[in-house]
């Protein structure tokens, strides 16, 4: 069991939440060209180490949050809030 930290109900059971993908900038739609709208929409980088997703609390709060993961090590850091950078390392949360 995969326990994700929300920022409003405290740790999770994942199959509590759903997981809406590595977050990334949106293009401005009115002045990209067809190549960075597709690149936005199909291709994401896959690195190896941390990584921000997006996430939705459907079972609890029902509110969207950010979170940072190791695609390694699975290790979580806590949910980035408004107005934070990166989050803080809590450990690891598996």
């Amino acid at each position: 069991m995969l326990l994700v930290p929300c920022p409003n109900c405290g740790p999770r059971n994942a199959a509590d939440l759903t997981y809406n993908g590595e977050s990334h900038r949106r293009p401005d739609p009115k002045i990209c060209t067809p190549e960075e709208w597709r690149t936005y929409l199909y291709l994401r980088e896959n690195p190896s180490g941390w990584l921000r997703e997006n996430w939705y609390c459907g079972s609890g709060c029902r509110k969207h949050f950010q979170i940072e993961r190791h695609t390694l090590t699975g290790e979580l850091r806590e949910p980035i809030l408004p107005g934070e950078k990166t989050g803080t390392t809590k450990g690891d949360m598996k």
